[in-house]
């Protein structure tokens, strides 16, 4: 049996504790070895499921550590690239936080360190890893719903009294779309497998220099797209595959089993309505085992390639509704 990937984690952040540290260490072929923070007492809280776990006073103490073959980074969104170069230049196979990079040109220097040093490279998007968006690729791709005509997809949340949260600084890198877009658009590529061509309308608007509401009127090859996110929204969260012989919907796609179950519906015609529903499946530790196997050169579902097409489309619907 090969040795497990050995994981350090930059950054004591609130997520990385309460979903992804845990689902490394629950991970198979995988062992939380080590944390970088300059607190002791947020330590102490992964300590106490991990009580073996290594911990360096800063982040580059944990990538010069011998004894780690691979970093996720859950710090601010402005710090992931730099601090993605850095961990591929030590030597260490990176999983890094969504969004990877703040524009889609700065995935290129991230893809060629890639390359350059043979390492593992990924932005960390763990939907993809979920049974509910394989299956509803398979479903939409096989023609479940007949010729796809039209996708809505809606994520909102209300962050508005949390004024030192990062999402709500310009600093940070904070912004909705930054945030959840990548949810609301990378979710309907990774299933239509389609870019888009064009957006027709976007409306942003901001507060304190970030986006906090923005809505997407977008063309892609063989469908419309209608798009919402929302940091000052009551929280939803659904995506919906029309076509003229089905329509697919997904009632929790982005955050399962904390916003609710991880279910889908098909209505298809004669009025047949088929549920699916996957409660308890961790997209986290999924992600991980993927990410893991990946090092060792298995297929990944959310190369950087894929990730910067996201990018992407978040800088045309910028470009479209304005950006400042």
């Amino acid at each position: 049996m090969s040795e497990p990937i050995r994981w350090g984690v930059l950054g004591a952040s609130k997520f990385a504790l309460g979903a992804m540290a845990r689902a490394i260490h629950a991970a198979d072929g995988s062992e939380l070895a080590a944390l970088a923070t300059s607190s002791e007492e947020k330590a102490a809280s992964f300590r106490a499921f991990q009580p073996r776990l290594r911990v360096h006073l800063d982040y580059q103490a944990l990538l010069d550590d011998p004894e780690i073959d691979a970093v996720y980074i859950p710090l601010p969104n402005a710090m992931h690239v730099e601090w993605t170069l850095k961990a591929l230049d030590a030597g260490k196979h990176v999983l890094c936080e969504k969004p990877l990079a703040m524009t889609a040109t700065e995935f290129d220097e991230v893809i060629a360190k890639r390359d350059a040093t043979g390492l593992m490279a990924a932005e960390a998007y763990m939907i993809v890893h979920h049974p509910q968006w394989i299956r509803a690729k398979e479903l939409v791709q096989g023609g479940a719903v007949g010729e796809l005509r039209h996708v809505e997809a809606a994520f909102s949340f209300n962050n508005a009294a949390a004024t030192d949260n990062i999402r709500n600084k310009p600093e940070t890198g904070g912004g909705g779309l930054p945030d959840i877009g990548v949810y609301a658009f990378g979710s309907v590529r990774f299933v239509t497998e389609e870019e888009p061509q064009s957006i027709r309308h976007a409306t942003i608007r901001y507060e304190n220099g970030v986006d906090v509401y923005a809505q997407v009127a977008a063309r892609f090859e063989s469908f419309e797209y209608s798009g919402m996110v929302s940091m000052r929204l009551h929280p939803r969260q659904e995506v919906t595959f029309h076509g003229d012989k089905g329509v697919l919907k997904l009632l929790c796609p982005f955050n399962a089993n904390t916003f609710g179950q991880a279910e889908l519906t098909l209505e298809t015609e004669g009025m047949r309505v088929v549920h699916e529903r996957w409660p308890g499946v961790d997209h986290y530790k999924l992600q991980v085992e993927n990410f893991t196997a990946a090092i060792g050169g298995a297929s990944y579902a959310c190369p950087l390639e894929f990730s910067r097409g996201t990018q992407a489309m978040i800088d045309m619907v910028y470009a479209a509704g304005g950006n400042g």
